[in-house]
């Protein structure tokens, strides 16, 4: 079975094409800054590699050339759209109407439309998504996989927040949870890994998502049991543009005291903070270099960033009551040295023992970089929510 997976983004579509249920990927790339007249497109099989610049106006049109590209006589994979019999799509906020993996239906989606508000910067790109692919890709099924799946297994003592009952049971107002696609892929590779070590258990394990969005997870026994990420994907970690938390009052001071919209504070928190407000740069490479160089707003976010990480650890210990193992996933996480050094230095009280050249050393596949004498192992695993999402596709279509 032929899927293809989509994971579109506000300005940006991931795409693999993979036949399943081999696992096998026929081809994979990327489009991104869709909109402006320097958008760049990557599509890459076996035998070709493509990579180009051009003006890509929207979604649809970057889809329709992603399409052309599979059928082409040259360097296509495919003769028709009709060899493609279901397409996965990330989304990223499935509130509490989904969680599992669905087909899509004029429902689903106005489901997704009316969550618009709880993630602006995804679900809105995620729908549109959907909507093309459906006018691309008519013969197939389409199927959504969402983040917020995998974190429904949390007790209600940590998805439940201190006000009003009735906030929960009326509004669904509570904590969901997101990157659990990541979250779910990685901690499951942890596990598969850590069974093979001799005398060493995988049943207590906290995944560290590091992107421009960032999350970490306490996992008991493969099963989300808190996460840092609440009702939105805006809370936690401090993130690329993203705030992650903020005290309340410092919201009702700028709009009450300092005569911001609340329209106002609300694109600060989610556009202009984070790594971007400390420092001017959302890139950690460009904040790294600086920081190196001497700069020392980068010097202080850097450090701003790796305490919140490192304090996450400590709460997620005690709700785990112990740690075997901390993952380390997703563009930073996998490629940061810096980030995982300043994360696990001084933190021996909880067995966690960075081996420094491991560290420093890169690759693609699972990778221990912690001392041999170290308790709790430290792993780096490239994430890959294209895969994780093709299994579940093809679960549910079989």
């Amino acid at each position: 079975m032929k899927i293809v997976i989509i994971n579109s983004g506000s300005s940006s579509i991931k795409y693999q094409l993979i036949e399943m249920p081999e696992q096998k990927v026929i081809c994979n790339g990327m489009i991104d800054r869709i909109g402006l007249d320097t958008s760049n497109l990557t599509y890459t099989t076996d035998s070709n590699k493509i990579e180009e610049s051009m003006p890509i106006a929207n979604h649809k049109i970057g889809l329709q050339k992603i399409a052309q590209l599979l059928m082409d006589e040259k360097v296509g994979v495919i003769k028709s759209t009709s060899e493609i019999k279901a397409v996965g799509h990330r989304v990223v906020h499935g509130g509490s109407s989904f969680s599992n993996t669905v087909e899509i239906t004029k429902e689903v989606k106005e489901e997704i439309r009316n969550l618009f508000e709880l993630a602006p910067l995804h679900n809105p790109a995620n729908l549109e998504g959907i909507v093309v692919a459906e006018q691309i890709f008519d013969e197939a099924k389409q199927v959504a996989v969402f983040d917020t799946a995998f974190h429904q297994t949390m007790p209600v003592e940590a998805y439940k927040y201190a006000i009003p009952n009735y906030l929960l049971t009326e509004n669904k107002i509570r904590a969901y949870g997101f990157h659990g696609t990541s979250h779910k892929y990685v901690s499951e590779k942890a596990i598969q890994y850590l069974s093979k070590q001799a005398n060493h258990t995988a049943s207590k394990i906290i995944t560290i998502h590091l992107g421009n969005g960032c999350s970490m997870t306490a996992i008991k026994d493969g099963k989300s049991v808190d996460h840092t990420l609440g009702f939105g994907p805006m809370n936690g970690l401090v993130m690329g543009t993203r705030s992650g938390d903020v005290d309340p009052s410092v919201i009702f001071y700028l709009v009450k005291s300092l005569g911001y919209s609340m329209d106002e504070v609300n694109t600060m928190l989610q556009k202009q903070s984070g790594m971007l407000g400390l420092t001017g740069y959302s890139d950690l490479r460009d904040i790294e270099s600086n920081a190196n160089a001497g700069n020392k707003d980068c010097q202080l976010a850097l450090a701003m960033n790796t305490y919140r990480i490192k304090k996450t650890i400590g709460s997620y210990a005690a709700v785990l009551n112990g740690i075997d193992a901390i993952v380390f996933t997703a563009g930073i996480g996998e490629n940061s040295e810096c980030i995982r050094r300043m994360v696990c230095t001084d933190m021996d009280y909880f067995g966690i023992d960075l081996d420094q050249e491991k560290n420093g050393i890169r690759s693609k596949e699972i990778r221990e970089i912690n001392t041999s004498n170290s308790k709790t192992k430290i792993l780096v695993i490239p994430t890959n929510e294209e895969a994780e999402i093709a299994n579940q596709v093809y679960e549910l279509l079989s």
